[in-house]
């Protein structure tokens, strides 16, 4: 097969929750465990990080990522989903996985993955952690895909986890309160491993503490070490002032603009120190290169990013009740006239109390991603109609881009975003 080829096979013959929901998700480990045993357990040949949350992780592990990757280390990144190509996923120091590895992957152990009949999800993670471990990473930064616990990433034993903001998202499978949420993510905490959480939320913190205490293992939530403060913000970069017991540490510079990062930043600026505490070489000038330059080291894309000046447009890939609030803060903080927003969503979201935030001034978009998980645009268009929220659906994304285009004045704002896949073939539009 050609790489086009194992990339169909993949995408039409195995179960995948992008597209088939809940029906894709395997209860428990097993497909997983089974593929990496007959691979020799490549997830034992590597130092790991692990990551979890409902909003945060991916930018979280790419920062993580870009800050080892100016200490020396050989750095794996495993993220998901994907938005231009699947490589995407599985990367090292940076550079997407070779083709021809994923050619080799699938041609010789199709026969395997016909046996055990794993998911989507479970050939990739087998896949990232064979190639991790052929290629002796340093150390690499695994990002959860769903919820921790039975998430299939969660076969490794990390030297940290790190666990990010805990919101409302994708309920109908870890549960309908904070704390069941939280009970899922605390799954990727391991014995004697330190955790660090990004940040201190009153109605869970509770079970992070008392989680570790049953695992012996050190416990740090990153928003007692540090305040973070934003003191400006230009084009490229927000510049952020770093305080620790009320004192200034020191000024940092990130590329990634959205507000929300600042929780984020915290968090990895925790994790940091406790690599360093584990003897991991990581100098205050490795954290201002690497963070400076998480898109260029890491790839990164779909985080508050600025795709045209005239009208400005920018995309996030926030999905979720945490990560509209957050977005609406960036809102805010952006000058523009009029607000044009190009949105789409999937079917098993719950919408009502997405609506009830978005702003009613905006003139909307309404579209759906090319993906059978799709919430159709008219049907958007028809319950955003009963949050006073106005606008057109249209029968693709590059058709509403189009008119949100043609409608924006130079100093209007055009946002496109809702869903992770809105964004991904939002991107090539504007390469």
């Amino acid at each position: 097969m050609n790489y086009a080829e194992v990339i169909d096979y993949l995408y039409s013959r195995l179960p995948m929750f992008t597209r088939d929901g809940s029906t894709a998700l395997k209860k428990d480990l097993t497909n997983t465990l089974k593929l990496c045993e007959a691979l020799d357990n490549p997830q034992h040949k590597f130092k790991t990080i692990h990551v979890a949350g409902t909003n945060g992780k991916g930018s979280s592990s790419h920062m993580l990522a870009a800050i080892l990757q100016c200490a020396g280390y050989q750095t794996g990144l495993y993220t998901s989903p994907h938005l231009l190509d699947f490589r995407e996923r599985i990367k090292i120091n940076g550079a997407l996985v070779p083709q021809d590895y994923v050619i080799d992957f699938l041609e010789n152990n199709q026969l395997l993955i016909e046996a055990i009949k794993p998911s989507f999800f479970e050939v990739t993670v087998a896949m990232a952690y064979a190639y991790f471990a052929t290629m002796k990473v340093d150390l690499a930064v695994i990002e959860t895909g769903l919820g921790g616990r039975l998430d299939s990433t969660n076969i490794i034993h990390p030297v940290l986890s790190l666990i990010t903001n805990i919101g409302y998202d994708h309920m109908n499978i870890l549960g309908n309160s904070l704390m069941e949420i939280a009970g899922e993510k605390a799954g990727i905490m391991k014995a004697h491993t330190p955790i660090v959480i990004s940040e201190r939320q009153p109605e869970i913190d509770q079970l992070f503490i008392q989680q570790a205490e049953k695992l012996q293992a050190n416990i740090y939530f990153a928003s007692d070490e540090w305040h973070i403060e934003k003191t400006a913000l230009d084009t490229q970069f927000q510049y952020l002032s770093v305080h620790e017991s009320g004192r200034k540490i020191v000024d940092l510079r990130l590329d990634l603009r959205g507000n929300y990062q600042l929780k984020n930043i915290a968090g990895v600026l925790s994790s940091i120190r406790r690599l360093q505490e584990l003897g991991y070489e990581i100098h205050p000038e490795h954290i201002q290169q690497g963070l400076t330059a998480v898109q260029k080291l890491t790839g990164l894309m779909g985080r508050w990013q600025t795709l045209s000046s005239s009208p400005l447009t920018i995309c996030d890939t926030g999905h979720n009740e945490d990560g509209w609030h957050e977005i609406i803060k960036n809102f805010a903080l952006t000058p523009y006239q009029q607000l044009h927003m190009v949105i789409g969503t999937m079917r098993d979201k719950d919408l009502t109390h997405v609506f009830s935030m978005l702003p009613k001034e905006a003139i909307y978009y309404f579209c759906n991603p090319d993906f059978e998980r799709a919430l159709p645009a008219d049907q958007l268009q028809a319950k955003a109609a009963e949050f006073n929220l106005s606008g057109k659906a249209y029968h693709s994304i590059p058709e509403a881009i189009q008119a949100a285009r043609q409608a924006a004045s130079s100093n209007d704002l055009i946002f496109i975003g809702g869903s992770t896949f809105v964004v991904a073939e939002a991107l090539p539009l504007f390469k």
